[in-house]
């Protein structure tokens, strides 16, 4: 199984056109105000149509309103919400009436966070596990993957301190359906990614997986 691949925070065109030339599965475009990397919808309405068809745009709440998001979704043409914040099953349940899926983003301090969210939200397509932060959008940093179960939803995603170092190590240890990275390929402002941290992440995710196949096949002879 390929490990789906997902750059977050994207702000500039040529990161948007890089990411897709690399062929990642999904793209993020962030509308929480909080965040360094917020979009305006017309800023963001502009990346969108720079983003092939066989490339998902994802768009990264925090508590909105319903019709903030409901409008940003038609405006944006986003193909899926990732909730971020304190919102309710019912809440994010906006998306699904908006007509798109909805990511359950999970801030891990313990088991008993992920055990809780696969409860409560069994209408999630996926659900990233990230790390904890007092902030929301994304802290940038690394959790202990011993925390997540074995026994998960089949749809998690890896998010979290994610870099060209350890994404190898975080699919051997944990199997995700998908890692999603942002603060990981960075440049030197938080607005730029850089296109060769990015190429290496790629790289170092199809080299994971290529070790795995490589021991299952081992596996079943």
């Amino acid at each position: 199984m390929r490990t789906r691949i997902k750059f977050c925070g994207m702000v500039r065109s040529s990161d948007v056109d890089t990411a897709a030339a690399l062929g990642v599965d999904a793209i993020g475009l962030v509308f929480h105000p909080g965040s360094s990397r917020f979009l305006a919808l017309d800023d963001a309405l502009a990346l969108r149509r720079r983003v092939p068809s066989w490339v998902a745009v994802v768009g990264l709440f925090v508590d909105p309103a319903e019709d903030l998001l409901a409008r940003t979704v038609a405006r944006v043409g986003l193909d899926v919400v990732q909730f971020h914040g304190n919102e309710s099953p019912a809440e994010c349940a906006w998306a699904l009436a908006a007509g798109v899926p909805y990511w359950r983003a999970v801030r891990v301090r313990g088991q008993a966070d992920l055990l809780e969210s696969f409860a409560r939200f069994p209408a999630a397509e996926a659900f990233i596990a990230d790390s904890w932060s007092s902030d929301f959008g994304g802290s940038g940093k690394h959790f202990d993957w011993s925390l997540i179960p074995q026994q998960r939803p089949p749809r998690l995603i890896l998010a979290g301190g994610l870099t060209v170092a350890n994404v190898g190590r975080s699919i051997a240890q944990v199997g995700p359906a998908g890692v999603d990275v942002s603060s990981g390929i960075q440049g030197a402002d938080p607005r730029e990614k850089d296109s060769r941290k990015m190429a290496r992440f790629v790289q170092e995710v199809l080299l994971a997986d290529a070790r795995r196949e490589a021991v299952n096949g081992e596996g079943d002879q």
